[in-house]
C-alpha cells in the first residue's frame, strides 16, 4: 500500500502540501555583513524550520561555497545576493516572497 500524507491524507505522490508551504511562506530575507577579518557573509532568513536544512544544502551545491545552518539563518561564505534569489526561485520558492537588501 502506498505511504499517504499526514496532512492532506493524499498519496505521497499526489501530495502538494510542501509547494503550497513554500508557496505560502513569509518574506524571506537576504542580506550581506562583514564577518571576522574582514569577509563577507550572505545571510538567508525566512526559511521554514522543516525545510532549512535542505534549502541549506541546496543553496550551498547551486552557489559553490560553504556555509552553515545558525539556528532558523543560513550563512553562505562569500557575497551571493543575487544568486541566491535565481536560486531560491528555482528551488520553488516564490520570487515575490523573496527581499534581497
Amino acid at each position: 500500500m502506498a505511504d499517504t500524507c499526514p496532512r492532506c491524507g493524499l498519496p505521497l505522490e499526489l501530495c502538494v502540501c510542501k509547494v503550497l508551504d513554500r508557496e505560502t511562506e513569509s518574506k524571506i530575507k537576504v542580506y550581506a555583513k562583514k564577518a571576522k577579518f574582514d569577509k563577507v557573509v550572505t545571510i538567508v532568513e525566512g526559511i521554514n524550520p522543516d525545510e532549512i536544512d535542505r534549502t541549506s544544502k541546496e543553496l550551498k551545491h547551486a552557489l559553490a561555497c560553504g556555509g552553515t545552518v545558525r539556528g532558523t539563518t543560513i550563512e553562505l561564505q562569500g557575497e551571493h545576493k543575487l544568486a541566491v534569489k535565481k536560486a531560491l526561485s528555482q528551488l520553488g520558492y516564490k520570487e515575490s516572497n523573496i527581499d534581497v537588501a
